[in-house]
């Protein structure tokens, strides 16, 4: 499904500085014990709090990726992770943030983003892992809570207030710049300390995630030295550099834990170069012949293995471009060569549609969720070939479940609401919007479109009493939330 027009979202560098930026090392290296007393500043429920918060805030200030495609790749690829790192206390959420800029950051309750610029960096799959492993390491050792305690230990503020000018950093950053050093006492230099001992820590159990994962370990030195030596002399480094300094120690320090695992040879992944791929052809900000241009230049050196992807990121050009014969001649090769591949039926789903046939990429849905039903970039591709086909209350069935399974994926909501105008069911409309709402934390219209949704159904009906019982709950979200500023 194509959302390239979907806003992205902008980075946490302010927060993600100050508040403690974070890599790590290797599991035969001692590292200085800088404890866990960030027990005793927050608990990993208010961490919840904390991020769900964030997040929300995060969706309303700039936008996000929305693409199912990707989002699914990049929550595979982090779960995978996430199942071989230690100390998971939390949930993990993984996004993607529209912008070229390389950059990775991580925040309380288990959110992590990647800038799409790192796909454009990154040459290999275990490479951006080592970037989504060392995220993950922040979490799981509270590096976060971790600082805060820190420089509540040197200020007369208090962690609430520390905690709001984070949340204010992420509104405005500028202002939450202002407001953290407002809040901070003591000396810069031990920041910075306790800012580079968090990555080397998150370095460590980064790579020992990496190992047990099943990816090659290497990438991480690899990719920091590619990084420190392609940026060494600029005079605007990416924020990826400001939040998390490469220090030549770091660099061979990673080396160092590297070559202490047994090599490994890992089958290619060829999802990661469609992944790749996607991201050029519609989140990199250039025309489609500078897109064409890319792909014709990498398919000549490329290994053989990866030449789908060039083609698959060709056919995407040509489909954007409303050049449907030179995309379907690329896709439905690609498609008989593996049928139950998500970017291959995601993208043929698409040009079913511009060919105006939505009963064919209907058709095709069906089928691939036989084999996999609870897929949702099949779902969402499903629910938005059936609307084109007009079968709407169809679409209203589907999408029901899936936002009652993915309630935080905005993409089902915007279909539910333009299934229910074609139905005509204003109350319905109205109730899925105020869920977009929400999630961008605007809980008075959230609360408002509800309210209007309720005074449209019929007095006394189940849908009446559900949209009253959604407003109590909105409510004590709204409060909650503005306890934290």
């Amino acid at each position: 499904m194509n959302f390239k027009r979907l806003r992205s979202i902008a980075c946490l560098t302010a927060a993600t500085t100050l508040a403690a930026s974070f890599p790590a090392t290797a599991n035969t290296f001692d590292l200085p014990d800088i404890g866990t007393a960030a027990g005793g500043t927050l608990t990993i429920d208010q961490e919840l709090v904390y991020g769900d918060a964030y997040m929300r805030m995060i969706r309303a200030s700039q936008p996000l990726v929305n693409d199912p495609v990707l989002n699914t790749y990049i929550s595979n690829l982090g779960h995978r992770l996430v199942a071989n790192a230690d100390d998971v206390k939390t949930p993990f959420h993984f996004f993607m943030v529209r912008d070229r800029n390389i950059n990775a950051y991580a925040f309380f309750g288990g959110y992590v983003a990647l800038h799409s610029g790192l796909f454009l960096h990154a040459q290999s799959e275990s490479e951006l892992a080592s970037v989504v492993a060392h995220e993950i390491a922040h979490v799981t050792q509270r590096h976060l809570a971790r600082s805060m305690e820190e420089q509540a230990r040197r200020s007369p503020a208090t962690m609430a207030a520390l905690a709001g000018s984070l949340l204010l950093a992420i509104a405005a950053p500028e202002a939450g710049i202002a407001a953290i050093t407002a809040t901070q006492a003591g000396s810069m230099q031990r920041t910075i300390n306790y800012t580079r001992s968090n990555e080397k820590e998150a370095d460590r159990f980064g790579i020992a995630t990496l190992a047990k994962a099943g990816f090659d370990v290497n990438a991480m030195p690899k990719f920091f030295s590619r990084l420190a030596d392609e940026y060494r002399y600029a005079s605007t480094p990416p924020p990826m550099l400001l939040t998390h300094p490469l220090p030549e120690d770091r660099i061979t320090d990673t080396r160092a834990r590297a070559q202490s695992y047994p090599p490994m040879r890992l089958a290619p992944s060829l999802n990661y170069h469609l992944a790749r791929a996607r991201i050029v052809a519609r989140y990199a900000g250039i025309d489609s012949d500078a897109s064409l241009d890319w792909f014709d230049r990498t398919s000549r050196k490329v290994d053989p293995v990866y030449q789908p992807a060039m083609e698959y990121g060709e056919a995407l050009v040509y489909l954007d471009s409303n050049k449907l014969e030179e995309a379907e001649k690329r896709l439905v090769k690609l498609y008989n060569e593996d049928k139950h591949n998500d970017f291959y039926l995601d993208a043929m789903s698409d040009l079913y549609i511009a060919l105006k046939q939505p009963e064919k990429a209907i058709d095709l849905m069906e089928k691939a969720l036989k084999k996999k039903p609870d897929n949702a970039t099949v779902t969402i591709n499903y629910a938005n070939a059936l609307i084109k086909g007009e079968r709407y209350e169809d679409a209203v069935r589907v999408l029901q479940r899936y936002t009652h399974n993915h309630p935080e994926d905005t993409n089902g909501w915007h279909l539910l609401s333009d299934a229910n105008i074609q139905l005509g069911n204003s109350d319905e409309d109205l109730a899925a919007r105020a869920e977009i709402h929400a999630l961008r934390a605007n809980w008075n219209k959230a609360i408002q479109y509800y309210t209007q949704a309720g005074q449209i159904a019929e007095l006394g009906s189940l849908k009446q009493a559900r949209y009253d019982a959604r407003i109590d709950q909105l409510m004590i979200q709204r409060d909650r939330f503005m306890q934290l500023q």
